[in-house]
């Protein structure tokens, strides 16, 4: 199994300033790679920093910003080195009703969410392209499947999210396939956009951690939940035909 070491390069993990963020960027500087967190409040990246200590590194950004997203991984490359690996986990969750988001609150939880997500991820892609060699996992959810109250915004953003590494995949995939890029969705966590008794984001980050340091290019597309990854659907027809031609049916790769 090929896998990302220190030596690869620089980690980039956006929202690690609380919650899920937190707790991956702090996994993988514990695993020994130079982490890269990004964040809307310093103090918070600040807290990050003191429990991860100095492999991590503070960036006050905002990931809806184009322009500042650029220039922050300009700086990386050109500061501490190349980026290797880019976890798009940055995302916020306002809890209104449709009927009272205006289009402009709206459209910034997309700026956030979806376009956080282009916009690093367009941003990493320019070293990685150039080195033929990356890996991108994006944080994603069900909830473009079965929307919640008041998460219209959320839900449109995080679907799109889904979209667009399929659509990542489909331009990338032939051309580089030493860029890794898939879909992670770690489950309802015990955060302050998760739930009381969620999964603790340690252990989610564990799993998270591990599927973004494997290099393999067969996991370029792949979809995990949790530890576990998720196959595309098969209809009964091709059900029948493998059962009948007494093929290996493909089994899902865990995470342990």
């Amino acid at each position: 199994m090929t896998r990302l070491t220190p030596v690869d390069g620089i980690a980039v993990v956006t929202g690690a300033g609380s919650g899920l963020g937190r707790a991956l960027a702090l996994e993988l500087a514990g695993q020994g790679l130079t982490v890269v967190g990004f964040g809307r409040r310093l103090a918070a990246l600040e807290e990050t920093q003191v429990k991860a200590g100095g492999r991590f590194h503070s960036r006050a950004l905002d990931v809806s910003a184009p322009d500042a997203v650029a220039q922050s991984f300009a700086a990386i490359e050109a500061e501490l080195g190349p980026v290797a690996l880019l976890i798009n986990c940055a995302a916020v969750y306002p809890h209104r009703d449709f009927l009272d988001e205006t289009p402009q609150s709206f459209m910034a939880s997309v700026g956030v969410n979806l376009g956080g997500m282009v916009n690093c991820t367009h941003a990493a892609l320019q070293g990685m392209v150039a080195r033929g060699r990356g890996r991108i996992v994006n944080v994603a959810t069900f909830a473009d499947i079965a929307p919640l109250p008041t998460a219209s915004a959320y839900a449109v953003s995080k679907g799109a999210a889904r979209v667009f590494t399929r659509a990542l995949v489909a331009d990338l995939g032939d051309r580089f396939p030493g860029i890794v890029i898939g879909d992670w969705m770690p489950g309802m966590l015990r955060t302050e956009m998760g739930i009381p008794d969620g999964i603790d984001p340690k252990i989610a980050a564990h799993w998270g951690a591990e599927l973004a340091l494997r290099l393999d290019p067969d996991l370029n597309g792949a979809v995990f939940e949790q530890a576990i990854e998720l196959l595309p659907p098969r209809g009964i027809k091709a059900r029948v035909r493998d059962r009948l031609l007494m093929r290996k049916v493909a089994q899902p790769r865990r995470l342990d």
